[in-house]
């Protein structure tokens, strides 16, 4: 199983605009195939989605264990990275009521699409050497994008959707980021293989433009909390455009 690139497709290249193509294109056609779906129908999909995300995360412990890291194990693939968040969402929004429902879902269609897009975008973390864990990466976070679009779908058919619970919801989910990134430094103490769930470790600066200035002027606390706002930030611009194109639609 232990398949490699002859030569890493590299990002922005022809293999990485290949992908984005076809990405965008099987999007379109799953927009148009689920158009008339029903809640319940979309609320199924969206557990079958998340199942199948489990099990090929499931999947990747196991390879990134015995092939990426021959054996031993690392914290570096810790299954609670903001993408990461979708799995969850989608597998348990079916099961939930309410208010904790309605976070999941609006986190789905916000917060989830943006780290997909994020990370379709800028893609360096996922240009791997295995082509099956670099296949696996970019079928995840195209899973995402539609998994983003059923929660609209959902979102759509209902009077009225919140924003507040899902910020609630991504804020505890950075929180317990933080405490997996505090512990697994502590635990391991080596910077290639300690956790970084959803980049904000307080023990080394970001390596993204912008951000990592922040981290040398400002120092990496206000750099963290600058990051966080900011994606929360695009993620309720995200949900003002889709309660507007709701309303547009009708």
């Amino acid at each position: 199983m232990d398949w490699t690139f002859s030569v890493t497709p590299q990002p922005y290249g022809l293999v990485h605009f290949l992908i984005l193509f076809g990405i965008a294109a099987a999007a379109a056609v799953f927009a148009l195939a689920i158009r008339k779906a029903d809640e319940r129908k979309l609320l199924r999909l969206l557990f079958v989605f998340g199942l199948l995300m489990l099990v090929a995360e499931a999947w990747k412990q196991w390879f990134v264990i015995r092939y990426v890291y021959g054996g031993t194990r690392s914290m570096w693939f810790f299954p609670w990275q903001l993408c990461s968040m979708a799995m969850y969402c989608s597998a348990l929004a079916p099961f939930l009521k309410g208010r904790a429902q309605e976070a999941t879902l609006v986190f789905l269609c916000t917060f989830s699409v943006i780290g997909a897009v994020f990370a379709l975008l800028f893609p360096e973390d996922m240009m791997r050497d295995q082509i099956l864990l670099f296949c696996h990466s970019f079928l995840y976070h195209a899973v995402m994008l539609l998994e983003g679009w059923i929660a609209f779908r959902v979102f759509k058919q209902r009077s009225r959707v919140s924003f507040f619970p899902a910020l609630l919801l991504y804020l505890g989910m950075a929180a317990v980021a933080e405490l997996v990134n505090v512990a697994s430094h502590f635990i391991v103490r080596d910077i290639h293989n300690e956790a970084n769930m959803f980049y904000i470790t307080p023990f080394y600066p970001s390596t993204q433009p912008v951000f990592s200035a922040i981290a040398a002027h400002a120092g990496i606390a206000v750099e963290i909390i600058v990051y966080l706002g900011v994606i929360a930030l695009a993620a309720f611009g995200l949900y003002l455009a889709a309660f507007r194109l709701k309303r547009k639609q009708g």
